[in-house]
């Protein structure tokens, strides 16, 4: 039997204008600016009915998803709310097109708040190049960041701030007002997460000898010679979370990253075979993934201070 054909479309939204326009709201008081506060008033507006992308940095706080969110194959408690970071272009789902049944009442938004930002409202401020620097604007949406009681004090005061100089105050000093709320409430954020790995270190004990046994099966299995050196990406998918998530994750628990990781046992394998078997540094370079035998030189060299050649020398 034919699988029915999908009518999935993908909306883009260009202007703030397109986007208040099409959740039904009034336009934006600001071209490159608007935030949405549903958590101290109810708002009359709508989501979107397609899946749609932002040109927009889009920062949002839910009060509440329905009790709990799944990190990887962990149930974490969401009582309190959490925090959402959405960069530009990337797709947000929202409620499903081909759903005829979704009641009008299911299409309400929320309770929460949600700030949008055009990456032109940052420019001339150091922020426009700091705000690449804060990884948890590419985490998934289940990797949200669960807020404490104090913890959602804080943010939802940073949030009112904005809408007050939003609402209220629009002088000559409001674009730096509004710009130092913001790079506070990422900073605030940044010090939460780092919080909130903390916190559910218990969550992952096992973590990096998961991750020891996806490489030792990888190098092990068809895959290396199919897929070449093993990814950040790969080790993410197989964990479910997204790349920097994990990385972000194993940097709070181990002090690296995912990357330093994957190198270390590619090193650690790599002075095994050069120093207990005959095979050529091409070989050996093949068997690790690398296509080129001077690119493994070249990251053994970065590791070891030595080249494998020089390595091997010890043992002879």
């Amino acid at each position: 039997m034919a699988s029915k054909k999908s009518n999935h479309t993908v909306k883009r939204f260009n202007t703030l204008a397109d986007v208040m326009e099409a959740s039904g709201f009034s336009p934006p008081k600001h071209p490159l600016i608007v935030l949405l506060n549903g958590v101290d008033k109810p708002l009359k507006g709508r989501a979107p009915d397609k899946s749609h992308v932002l040109n927009y940095y889009k920062i949002a706080f839910k009060p509440d998803t329905g009790g709990e969110l799944i990190y990887g194959h962990t149930k974490f408690d969401f009582k309190e709310g959490g925090l959402f970071f959405v960069a530009p272009q990337q797709i947000l789902s929202s409620i499903e097109e081909n759903n005829k049944e979704e009641t009008a009442e299911q299409k309400k938004l929320s309770p929460q708040i949600t700030l949008l930002i055009d990456p032109d409202f940052l420019l001339q401020y150091p922020l426009a190049q700091k705000i690449h620097q804060y990884h948890f604007f590419s985490y998934a949406t289940n990797e949200a960041l669960h807020l404490s009681t104090k913890e959602k004090e804080t943010i939802l005061s940073l949030f009112r701030n904005i809408e007050d100089e939003l609402e209220n105050r629009i002088d000559d000093m409001s674009h730096n007002v509004i710009i130092s709320q913001i790079e506070l409430l990422l900073n605030y954020a940044q010090r939460f997460y780092n919080r909130q790995f903390l916190t559910r270190k218990q969550n992952y004990p096992s973590i990096a000898g998961r991750i020891d046994q996806l490489l030792e099966d990888y190098f092990n299995s068809d895959k290396v010679l199919s897929r070449g050196v093993p990814t950040v990406n790969y080790l993410a998918d197989q964990l479910h979370m997204s790349a920097s998530y994990l990385s972000d994750l194993l940097r709070n628990l181990t002090g690296q990253n995912t990357q330093q990781i994957i190198h270390d046992k590619m090193i650690y394998r790599a002075k095994n075979k050069l120093s207990a078997t005959d095979l050529s540094i091409s070989e050996i370079a093949f068997e690790l993934g690398f296509e080129q035998p001077q690119s493994f030189s070249r990251l053994f060299k970065l590791k070891t201070k030595q080249s494998p050649q020089q390595y091997r020398a010890q043992f002879n």
